[in-house]
């Protein structure tokens, strides 16, 4: 949880980091600094798939209104306090009572964002943390309350229903701290080599089958180890 004096920062638009790097930060640390501190990628057909797939789901001009659910794809967020930007799926504003004002549109509306997945739920909180960082932004940019959203996912064709608990917000905002200061010094973590490595993009990239290895300066010492020894 971060300390009570950080949580009314502000970080200035310039070291905004992107809100979808989350999801890559809860896979794995190493990849998400290969992507956004290296600025390394390549795809695999798990990430072109996915792209194609958000190529339909956010597109504006998709947006619309039917019976009292606005549904608007596309739309861009931001948080100062958390120091991210990025892009919501489709985020569903429902006409009620205990929503608040739309400018532009008559009534109260409840805000209820929707993050689009290739592929099937996840037992790791990467998607759900991309989804309340998501629902955190929009908060912040409209005075609301967002208690759940939901995942649609491609394979299943169903929606799961998020509650965004303060463990979750608090675990968005810890990793999001993480990330920046590992920005600011331009580190990237080591390879911590596991079976989700075989599905990541960036594998030939990462080398994480090296981790297994003896480094040079490893080798080295045991060699002049072993000469002062036979001496």
């Amino acid at each position: 949880m971060m300390p009570a004096e950080d949580l009314d920062a502000e970080y200035p638009e310039d070291d905004w980091l992107s809100l979808s790097g989350i999801q890559h930060f809860s896979f794995c640390k190493r990849q998400w600094a290969l992507i956004h501190v290296e600025q390394l990628w390549d795809e695999n057909y798990l990430t072109a798939a996915g792209h194609i797939e958000h190529q339909r789901v956010d597109d504006y001009s998709e947006s619309e209104l039917r019976g009292d659910v606005l549904s608007i794809r596309g739309m861009r967020v931001f948080s100062r306090h958390l120091g991210i930007t990025g892009i919501c799926d489709v985020v569903e504003f429902h006409r009620s009572s205990r929503g608040i004002s739309i400018q532009g549109r008559e009534g109260l509306w409840e805000v209820f964002p929707i993050e689009y997945k290739h592929g099937t739920a996840k037992t790791i909180d990467a998607d759900r943390l991309q989804l309340c960082a998501e629902a955190m932004c929009l908060e912040e940019m409209m005075v609301c309350s967002i208690p759940e959203a939901a995942l649609f996912y491609h394979k299943t064709r169903r929606r799961e229903v998020v509650e965004l608990d303060d463990s979750l917000r608090d675990t968005v905002r810890a990793d999001f701290q993480q990330m920046h200061q590992l920005l600011s010094r331009g580190s990237t973590p080591s390879a911590k080599p596991s079976k989700a490595c075989d599905a990541c993009s960036l594998r030939n990239l990462c080398l994480p089958e090296l981790m297994n290895k003896k480094s040079v300066s490893n080798y080295i010492e045991m060699r002049l180890h072993e000469f002062v020894t036979d001496d």
